[in-house]
């Protein structure tokens, strides 16, 4: 096989070497743009995971690279005057010079031809196509290759937020990962710094937009700009300067990261490796290893026999998820720094765990395995500032609201049950939440209680209108607070436009089939092309509506509950203002964000004013629409700014069920962010659900600060005793259950220890 590789990087080299090592007798030839010892970047950094998997691809070129290594266990982190440090990380680094100069060494040793200077231009690929069986584009992040091809690939390069200079320097970091955070006048700039050889170090400078353009790094000569941060990083230094990397024909300067994602990575004979076809932020340090590792897969197809097509179909098929995990990893940590104004506002300790655990490859319990000491100072930590002595996981602190204290951070979501008759609640809904309070979990939320009959999503929707009502759910809450430890939450809504619909199981948002009833919305727009259209509430609508929003949280306290939650979340009536996706009205309640809150909030402080003080109540918003035009985390900010001002004790960040026209981003916790964003911007307790599933996830949410309750609800359904069952999993003796299951409880726990110690 004739094989043209464009790129001399890590990635096209690597490919080389593993492709002659399967398939000696390929003539392969790397051209290479540049001269043999220029390169972009000081150092290259690499886990001992990743140093594994190179060994048993070759052990050769593994062996030289590891003999160049710097080695460091720590990661500490400088924040001003602060400083803290965790250990048990694991990771190497190399000079990327060094790492080119070792993996062309070993390219040449196995028949490699390379060839430097050759700076192929775009004309010229096509003609390769014909001349090669196969061109590898390894030509990085502005690969003329993808270019050219670009209605094939089909590439999106989002040019992110934040400004970098990548620098290096003769300091000293053998010791640790440094991140070091330091306040200027025009606000925080950080650093990334490691060692990559017993002499020098990478020394990467980051800032936000405002912050770059307010120092003027955008203006001055690249002298003037690396002065200036020597003089913000002066006491970091030791008297060392800051170093531009003058072997390579750009130098250093700033940019800002491109985060490239191709839609196909091959087309015919020519597929895209590395850089080019995705790229991995560098604060996680895995564009090597993304590069390196996809030329091991690629050569693995290329050799094991099948049609070229089907190879470099069956590459981009398996490491295309592979790579989306890192470079999904990637753009959180992106995200991260991108946001770190309000992390930095964090106690070092919850700031230091909140940026180990940033890109969620590590998890709470991963992090235990690390370094069990350090975050067994944070769990104490996270405890104290509960107000308890315990040294549980974060999941089991106490929460306190107003009044109402609850006895740890796990809450059952709020989940439609469909079962209710002529508005009552039944027995079905009696033994669902009572089985769930005897659970473990701290705070059990009812499913949306309406205000209305026809305020209900489907006719097997509960009110909380009359005396009746009242009394079934007192039933329930008197059995909560007798028997369990549990708090319970009644959330109160009206389903607007979404009103008049069919049970979860006969067609979800489907209007009945007979029997519908008057629905309401913000504006005259059908959920359904084929829903009713609903009428636009008047003054008088409002008044009605909002009096029993009311009425229904004077019954809630007649039923015993110690929290309420007003439902403005999912497109249901009180969201339909909010959004300006449903709210399309010309009057006072339309418009500007002021006047789509006006109706929200009206019925808000009235139920509050009505609700006992000593209670809590919180609002349950969409923080994102998920549509263009709509609600977004921005605006969710100021909705919640607005629910707190006038009383709210927490939100509850939910999104989207605004229309169905919604593109969401799914994904592990995916909704976090908007809880995080609201909590450390306002300096709210936060609530979040949202594919949250294992007492990792949970622990890492609390712990990081990101939210202060964690609601599941899948996870619910299938098991109610989801937080005993958790506690037993994690070895955790202090967690009661109810006296009549103590023998259960022995058991488990017995089943568990033995269990882990066979492992």
């Amino acid at each position: 096989m004739k094989i043209a590789v464009l790129g001399g990087g890590p990635a096209g080299l690597y490919f080389a070497i593993s492709m002659k090592l399967r398939a000696p007798e390929s003539e392969i030839t790397v051209f290479e743009r540049n001269r043999a010892d220029d390169t972009f970047g000081w150092g290259v950094v690499l886990s001992d995971e990743t140093m594994s998997n190179f060994g048993e691809n070759d052990p050769v070129s593994e062996a030289m690279i590891r003999g160049s290594f710097a080695y460091w266990d720590d990661i500490r982190v400088v924040r001003g005057a602060e400083e803290m440090t965790s250990t048990g990380h694991g990771f190497c680094g190399i000079g990327r010079k060094r790492l080119l100069l070792l993996l062309q060494e070993r390219a040449r040793d196995l028949g490699v031809t390379l060839t430097f200077q050759a700076d192929i231009p775009t004309g010229e690929i096509e003609q390769m196509r014909r001349d090669y069986d196969v061109v590898v584009a390894a030509d990085g992040l502005n690969s003329r290759t993808r270019t050219l091809y670009a209605e094939h690939f089909r590439p999106e390069i989002d040019l992110r937020r934040n400004h970098f200079v990548w620098l290096g320097t003769e300091q000293k970091f053998d010791d640790a990962f440094t991140f070091i955070f330091e306040e200027t006048e025009h606000g925080w700039v950080w650093a990334h710094a490691y060692q990559f050889d017993d002499k020098m170090a990478t020394f990467i400078v980051e800032c936000g937009p405002e912050t770059y353009k307010a120092f003027g790094f955008d203006q001055l000569s690249q002298a003037e700009s690396i002065a200036l941060c020597e003089n913000i990083f002066a006491r970091h230094l030791g008297g060392h300067a800051l170093q531009t990397n003058a072997g390579h024909i750009r130098g250093s300067a700033w940019i800002q990261f491109p985060r490239v994602t191709c839609e196909t990575w091959y087309h015919d004979n020519v597929v895209l490796l590395g850089d080019a076809s995705a790229t991995a932020h560098f604060s996680i340090g895995s564009g090597s290893k993304l590069g390196m590792e996809s030329a091991i897969a690629l050569a693995e197809e290329l050799t094991c026999g099948k049609p070229l097509s089907e190879a470099l179909q069956s590459y981009e098929a398996e490491r295309k998820l592979q790579v989306l995990r890192v470079t999904s990893a990637a753009r959180n940590s992106t995200t991260w720094f991108e946001e770190i104004d309000r992390h930095l506002k964090l106690d070092l300790m919850q700031f230091t765990y909140a940026l180990l655990t940033r890109s969620q490859r590590i998890s709470h319990e991963n992090l235990r395995l690390r370094d069990p000491e350090w975050l067994g100072r944070a769990e104490s930590w996270f405890q104290a500032r509960a107000g308890s002595s315990s040294q549980r996981r974060p999941m089991f602190a106490p929460f306190r609201l107003r009044g109402m204290t609850l006895a740890n951070r796990v809450v059952v979501s709020p989940m439609a049950q469909y079962k209710a008759i002529d508005g009552n609640p039944t027995d079905w809904h009696f033994i669902h939440y009572a089985e769930r309070a005897k659970g473990g979990a701290g705070l059990v939320f009812t499913e949306m209680l309406c205000v209305e009959p026809e305020g209900r999503i489907t006719p097997g929707c509960p009110c909380l209108i009359t005396d009746e009502q009242v009394a079934r759910f007192k039933r329930l809450t008197d059995f909560v607070h007798t028997e369990t430890p549990a708090k319970i939450c009644a959330q109160i809504g009206h389903a607007g436009r979404k009103a008049s619909t069919r049970l979860a199981w006969d067609g979800i948002d489907q209007p009945l089939a007979e029997g519908n009833w008057p629905i309401f919305s913000a504006s005259p727009l059908p959920y359904l092309p084929q829903s009713q259209v609903p009428k636009p509430i008047d003054r008088s609508d409002m008044d009605r509506i909002r009096d029993a929003h009311v009425k229904a949280a004077e019954n809630a306290h007649r039923a015993g509950f110690d929290m309420i939650e007003m439902h403005a979340a999912h497109g249901y009536l009180l969201a339909s203002f909010l959004s300006p996706v449903t709210n399309q009205r010309q009057d006072d309640y339309g418009g500007s964000l002021e006047n789509r809150l006006r109706f929200p909030l009206e019925v808000f402080r009235a139920m509050r004013a009505a609700w006992p003080a000593d209670k809590p109540m919180s609002v349950r918003i969409s923080a994102h629409d998920w549509i263009d035009g709509g609600v977004d985390e921005y605006e969710a900010v100021e909705i919640a700014r607005a629910f707190q001002a006038a009383g709210a004790d927490a939100i509850n960040a939910s999104s989207g069920q605004t229309d169905r026209a919604e593109r969401p981003v799914y994904g592990r916790m995916f909704q976090v962010p908007f809880a995080d964003l609201i909590r450390n911007s306002l300096q709210i307790p936060t609530l979040v659900a949202g594919n949250i599933y294992e007492a990792d996830h949970v622990n890492s949410i609390l712990m990081a600060g990101r939210a202060d309750l964690v609601l599941l609800a899948r996870p619910h359904l299938a098991d109610p005793y989801w937080t005993l069952h958790q506690a037993v999993d994690l070895l955790d003796t202090e967690q009661p259950w109810p006296a009549p299951y103590e023998g259960g409880r022995r058991q488990a726990l017995t089943l568990a220890e033995r269990a882990k110690a066979i492992q």
